[in-house]
């Protein structure tokens, strides 16, 4: 029978809760653990797939397909989690399915209401984590913040879940803020009103982890405590950090907070084995020399966006034992540019990750052109990718009105189309989603990556080349280097005459982990410092 830990946090958003979250995850597994993890958001979506990035961060793609919440990409950079689907409970698909149940009649008649019905729901859905996988351990993040109207069928949810499963079988952790305030003063007055609204819900947290900018002493602990009504072995700091978001597993280790958790549980006859994550750090401290990549996208768009792509590049340049130096270049700020030349100053490769919508189109493509010419190492992903076969058309080939139809629909050259427009049917725009297989060419730089023929790649995309122009791009250097295995739909793209050009239409910034970085990107991260030598 598994076990349950239940993570809530307070005061405000974009605390860490997720990366915190992972971290427990990481240290249960170094005490020779089986976990699963879920996380729980309240928003109304089905799912993360139509939410902008803006408000929502990127969307984490799983092995089976599923468009969920990034911190899912937290947790599997973290742990040896395999996150699915059904990891990702919001509220949406709980109402979705309490509906669909209640017009096939599964209520007998009754009333359908918040309680027990949606509640319910979510309490199954958390068991069946732990049934699905025989975990030891589930580890279950409730998103928003305490006091939050779209949270309280959660928090309901895990007040009944809490008193089901009893003591020794389910515990709370509360992430909570202790700011500094003019001064440098660190107040506690937050913590004690937010773990206030958690009590107030009926939760008694049984660790409360306060976030703050420097180490708490004991004075302060004993106070945080006394006010919040748990032990002084409960209340742990997460502080900030140095060099990376890896040191949290380590700093949570120096505190005994694995150990409190394991006690709490019954399972403290464990040791925790934190050595992958202290030789990753020595590793990450012993970097001498810099690599410095250009990542071109949208305003705003750079940050939670991106973030698999920007941690799948640190895992790759701390493997190579140098230190990351990510440049971050708006493609919007490219298109007014006679010159992208200076943007690029000093820049060692370019990466182009994944991105929707025309914004910003001309400035990506401008980019492509300026590392093909220039030689600079490149790596596209999805439209990086596509943007090469409409650059080498463009440039190369002089079709001026070469495009793609999601951009432009009555061009005479779409290089870039739906499969549906490809053949002549009625363009539907079906999103290709979840690890599919890839049929790499031999002979090509992309083989020597993989060293395999065929490999499983995670993709997320709608459009792709069309095929009629392969011999047209292959005469200007551009030949395709990966198909897929079921269609052989175009899958990756590479430069013939250049050092290392490589685009991909999947997503392989997905399945990189630090100790692991994933080979396209260890390919690419070499390159660059081949090309800096």
């Amino acid at each position: 029978m598994s076990k349950y830990i239940l993570v809530t946090s307070g005061v405000c958003s974009s605390l860490g809760k997720g990366v915190a979250t992972a971290s427990i995850g990481s240290l249960l597994e170094c005490s020779g653990l089986n976990v699963a993890m879920v996380k729980c958001d309240p928003y109304i979506n089905i799912d993360a797939g139509t939410i902008s990035p803006y408000q929502h961060g990127e969307v984490y793609v799983t092995e089976d397909g599923a468009e969920t919440d990034a911190d899912l990409g937290t947790y599997a950079r973290f742990t040896n989690v395999r996150v699915t689907e059904s990891d990702c409970v919001t509220i949406g698909k709980v109402y979705a399915t309490v509906i669909h149940n209640e017009r096939a009649g599964r209520y007998n008649g009754r009333a359908v209401q918040v309680i027990p019905h949606i509640t319910d729901e979510i309490k199954r859905r958390i068991v069946q984590a732990g049934t699905r996988t025989g975990a030891d351990v589930v580890i279950v993040e409730i998103g928003g913040t305490v006091g939050d109207i779209e949270s309280i069928p959660f928090l309901e949810a895990a007040r009944q879940f809490s008193h089901e499963q009893g003591r020794g079988n389910c515990i709370t952790v509360h992430l909570t803020l202790v700011p500094t305030i003019i001064g440098g003063e660190l107040k506690t007055k937050p913590t004690q009103h937010s773990v206030k609204q958690l009590q107030e819900r009926g939760i008694q947290p049984d660790i409360l982890l306060c976030r703050c900018e420097r180490s708490i002493d004991d004075e302060m602990r004993k106070k945080i405590a006394m006010f919040c009504n748990v032990s002084l072995g409960s209340v742990f700091a997460s502080t900030d950090i140095d060099a990376s978001i890896y040191e949290l597993p380590v700093l949570f280790h120096q505190q005994g907070i694995a150990a409190a958790i394991l006690k709490k549980l019954g399972m403290d006859d464990r040791n925790v084995d934190v050595a992958p994550w202290t030789d990753f750090l020595a590793k990450l401290q012993k970097t001498e020399k810099t690599v410095t990549v250009a990542m071109v996208g949208k305003k705003d768009y750079l940050d939670d966006c991106y973030k698999s792509v920007q941690e799948s590049l640190f895992h790759a340049a701390t493997a190579h034992g140098a230190r990351l130096r990510l440049q971050k270049i708006d493609a919007e700020v490219l298109e007014s540019c006679a010159d992208v030349a200076p943007h690029f100053t000093g820049v060692d490769a370019i990466i182009i990750p994944g991105n929707y919508g025309q914004r910003g189109f001309l400035g990506l493509l401008a980019t492509v052109r300026y590392a093909r010419e220039q030689h600079v190492p490149y790596f596209g992903i999805d439209l990086g990718m596509q943007l090469m076969a409409i650059e080498t058309a463009r440039s190369l080939l002089g079709w001026s009105d070469a495009d793609s139809t999601e951009f432009m629909q009555n061009s005479q050259h779409a290089v870039i189309s739906l499969p549906e427009e490809q053949s002549g049917s009625v363009a539907v725009g079906v999103v290709k989603l979840g690890a599919l297989p890839v049929a790499i060419e031999k002979g090509t730089r992309l083989h020597d990556v993989y060293q395999t023929d065929l490999v499983r790649e995670r993709h997320r995309s709608k459009y792709t080349f069309d095929r009629r122009y392969t011999d047209d791009m292959a005469a200007q250097g551009l030949v395709i280097a990966a198909t897929a295995a079921d269609d052989r739909q175009a899958e990756a793209f590479e430069w013939q005459r250049h050092p290392w050009g490589i685009g991909v239409q999947f997503h392989p910034e997905f399945v990189s982990r630090p100790t692991t970085p994933h080979p396209l990107f260890s390919a690419f991260i070499g390159a660059a410092l081949s090309q800096k030598k």
